[in-house]
């Protein structure tokens, strides 16, 4: 009869299970049934999953509140765990987040929501009344993993060293790190390829950069789908224990083209639910702008710039895109 996510239904609950039901734009946008564009839901999705209409929670704004509790707390909208990790971060527009785990994840903010009948691009809402389009690329760290595995290195610190003792481009070798199939671009069924193999080239440090070089590459083909679409990226944060590694603060600044901030690590999705929950908070009491967040404490961060090594960045990326397209011919299919 009626559909609630999760943290909806606790919300619920602890408002004493009140008539009215509420949900936020952040978790409404990747329930696939509500539209971030029209910001409005679907119902006849809805319909088409369950086989009837079901009755579907009223979605807040950002500073909207949901109640008070039977204690006289009051409830914020909420959001879900990647747009408070954003709100938490304090990215704005101009701002790109680089993600990197097993796989990764490259997500902007945008002043709209993004439609893409190619598939690569997921859009989400933000927790300030923005979007956040975001691309997801099957690897990113398994491909150093996997490398440090096949040197018999001892971790990813090691492998991070090793690659440093290379040069950039790698004595020529390009590594697309397509371990697991691929999303970004659509290769669900393509294997991990390694080219440039010449006698020069096979060393095990050549071998160690590619594979960092790889990882960076396809996160930039991620980055560059957004700016295909006309989302501004003047800076990226790095995530993830991987950001840490030498090799990767190297590299990315020149292969992103950017700006590069390393945040310390934190735990940012809950620091953007209390700068949330202040702001509903505040507007309730009436001594803030429903438009307007507080004003937050950025992440302190290392930042790092590209510098004399642009061009060199450039270079490794021609040579990268080069290979890629040879192997893999529209394989993006004009969104570069």
């Amino acid at each position: 009869a009626a559909v609630l996510q999760p943290h909806d239904w606790l919300v619920w609950q602890l408002l004493g299970r009140p008539a009215r039901r509420t949900t936020d734009r952040g978790a409404a946008s990747g329930t696939g049934y509500w539209s971030a564009g029209a910001a409005s839901y679907r119902p006849d999705l809805v319909e088409l999953a369950l086989g009837h209409p079901a009755a579907l929670p009223e979605v807040l704004g950002p500073s909207d509140s949901a109640g008070m509790t039977p204690e006289g707390l009051l409830i914020s909208a909420g959001t879900g765990e990647t747009m408070a990790a954003a709100f938490g971060l304090g990215v704005a527009v101009g701002d790109a987040v680089v993600s990197l785990g097993a796989s990764g994840s490259v997500m902007a903010v945008h002043h709209e929501a993004l439609a893409d009948s190619s598939g690569m691009i997921t859009s989400f809402a933000d927790a300030t009344g923005m979007h956040l389009p975001v691309v997801h690329v099957s690897n990113a760290v398994r491909a150093l993993r996997g490398t440090a595995e096949m040197l018999g290195v001892d971790g990813l610190e090691e492998l991070s060293a090793l690659a440093l003792k290379s040069t950039p481009g790698a004595s020529g070798l390009v590594l697309l790190p397509y371990l697991e199939g691929e999303r970004t671009p659509q290769l669900p069924h393509t294997a991990g390829t390694l080219c440039g193999l010449r006698r020069e080239s096979m060393k095990p440090e050549h071998l160690a950069r590619a594979s960092f070089e790889g990882m960076l590459c396809s996160l930039a083909d991620a980055l560059d789908v957004l700016r295909g679409r006309g989302v501004e990226v003047r800076r990226v944060f790095l995530l993830g224990a991987a950001a840490e590694l030498p090799a990767v603060q190297a590299l990315a600044p020149a292969l992103f083209g950017t700006q590069v901030v390393v945040p310390q690590p934190a735990q940012y999705a809950a620091i953007g639910a209390a700068r949330q929950a202040a702001w509903a908070l505040s507007v309730s009491q009436g001594t803030l702008d429903p438009r307007t967040p507080p004003a937050w404490q950025g992440a302190a961060a290392q930042v790092l710039e590209p510098g004399d090594e642009l061009a060199v960045g450039g270079a490794v990326r021609q040579q990268y895109v080069a290979t890629r397209d040879q192997l893999h011919p529209g394989a993006f299919g004009g969104t570069q």
